[in-house]
This record gives structure tokens, C-alpha cells and sequence, in this order.
């Protein structure tokens, strides 16, 4: 049977780890356009992979189950890449939180029905989640391990709670985490793993939007003050992704990566200006 690598999300970070899982199996490429699946399949062809396309949007639970249903019909999936999200200069809130939050919680819940033992997932999260206050123990256990369906009906999510669209975006990558922490227990009842990747500012086409839009210049001033002093690259999340997907991971589950270049570390414990 076939071995399938499903990516939600076919821009530059999930093609980058499709790259270096994915050789002799099949690879599923999702994305909310069909125009995006269509590019990164063609790359991914013309490169020797075995590919086909879905359109999935990952705050409808209907669509992520069809593409459930598309990828077991391929094969037995054995990876997940979820990579799709919106940032802070693309949407709303409300949006952020249902698309970046509900819509991972979403994917994890759904795809851990099908993982095949000695299967993987990756969830590329954020620097952000790290940028976060600490949050209360209750809060912190609420967004691990609420129902899906009610996971957006959460006291501190709330509009009055939640005013700006930089503030959804920390709460849903540190849920993120959250969540694959407590997702890893029950993936490993299949005899499967899940992690996630926090990046920093990686140059990719959201990022150069970002870089473009109202925070862009605090996005500078946060490359110029890191240690790396430069964003990273799609190939340096694939090449972790890779460990955590492959068999040197194996012992690496429900654990979150943050690879920022020392951003974070600059933020809280640098020298201030």
C-alpha cells in the first residue's frame, strides 16, 4: 500500500519538508486554492515526486474529513505537514482564531483517526506562542484538551477578551503547542508522533506581506536585534522537520521547537534600547 504525505498548507515551508519525507511516496498537496496546490505539485513533479492536489479548508470540519477521506483512499497515511495558517496583517481575530487555532486542533483530531503506526506530524506553530505572558494553568489546559467544538467558546477568547488580531495569533500558536502536547497521547496509542516547529521570521511569501504591512518594521528591528541577526529559510524548518518526521526522531514527541535565530531570546533577556 502507499504511503501518503499529506501537506495542508502548500506554500514554501510545506513543500520544503515535503521534499525531504516524501521520496517514493505519495504526496497529497492541500491548500485552501486550488492554484497553490497546482504550483507546488508542479514543482514537486518536475523534482520526481508522486503528487496530487486537494482544496481543504481547515476551520470546516466537513472539508478537513474529506480530505481525510482523499488521502486514506491513496494510501495509508503516514505523514502529516500542517503548515496552513493566516498571520496577523491577513485576517481578523475571529479569523485568526478559527483558521490557526480551532482549524490545528481540527487537523490533529481528525488525522490521528487515520495515522498509521510509525507515522508523523509536524505543525509549524510560531515565535509568537513564545512571545505570549505565561498563561494560567487552567488556561493553558483549557486550549490542550477542550473539545474541538467547543474550543472557540472559551472565556479569554472572547471579543472583549481578544481585541487585536496580533494577540489571536499568540494565543493560537501557543494553543498550538498546547494542543500537540496533549494530541501526542493519543496519537501514541497508534503508534504515532507529533511535534511542533515554532519559526521565527522565515522568508516566505507571508513573511514578506508581514515584512510589507503595518508591523513590518518592528519585523526588522526584530531580525537586526537577534542573535542570527537574519531571517531563516524554508530549507532550515524542513531540515528539523526531517528529524522530527524521520526514524532519528522516533523518541521526539508532543514537543515544541522554537527555531527563531535568537529572536525570542533577545526579546525577553536582550538588552533593551
Amino acid at each position: 500500500m502507499n504511503q501518503v504525505i499529506v501537506v495542508i498548507g502548500a506554500g514554501s515551508i510545506g513543500q520544503a519538508i515535503a521534499r525531504r519525507v516524501s521520496a517514493g511516496k505519495q504526496v497529497l498537496l492541500a491548500d485552501l486554492r486550488q492554484e497553490n496546490a497546482d504550483a507546488a505539485a508542479k514543482t514537486l513533479d518536475d523534482a520526481g515526486f508522486k503528487t496530487s492536489t486537494a482544496i481543504v479548508d481547515v476551520s470546516s470540519r466537513t472539508s478537513v474529513q474529506a480530505l481525510v477521506k482523499q488521502a486514506t483512499t491513496l494510501g495509508e497515511v503516514f505523514g502529516v505537514i500542517h503548515a496552513a495558517g493566516v498571520s496577523p496583517s491577513q485576517a481578523s481575530p475571529e479569523i485568526i482564531l478559527k483558521v490557526d487555532l480551532y482549524g490545528t486542533a481540527l487537523v490533529l483530531e481528525e488525522f490521528g483517526k487515520v495515522i498509521s503506526t510509525g507515522g508523523s506530524c509536524v505543525v509549524i506553530a510560531s515565535q509568537s506562542g513564545h512571545r505570549l505572558p505565561p498563561l494560567s494553568i487552567e488556561q493553558s489546559k483549557a486550549l490542550a484538551i477542550t473539545p474541538v467544538e467547543e474550543l472557540l467558546k472559551l472565556p479569554f477568547l472572547q471579543p472583549g477578551q481578544v481585541t487585536d488580531s496580533l494577540h489571536a495569533y499568540q494565543l493560537s500558536k501557543r494553543g498550538n503547542s498546547l494542543r500537540v502536547m496533549a494530541e501526542a497521547v493519543r496519537w501514541g496509542k497508534r503508534g504515532a508522533r507529533v511535534n511542533t516547529i515554532s519559526p521565527g521570521i522565515i522568508i516566505t511569501p507571508l513573511a514578506n506581506d508581514e515584512l510589507k504591512g503595518p508591523r513590518g518594521e518592528g519585523y526588522r528591528k526584530m531580525i537586526e536585534s537577534s542573535v542570527a541577526k537574519r531571517a531563516g529559510t524554508p530549507d532550515e524548518v524542513g531540515n528539523l522537520a526531517a528529524l522530527l518526521m524521520g526514524p532519528d526522531g522516533a523518541f521526539i514527541t508532543g514537543s515544541d521547537f522554537l527555531m527563531d535565530g535568537g529572536v525570542t531570546a533577545t526579546y525577553w533577556y536582550g538588552e533593551q534600547a
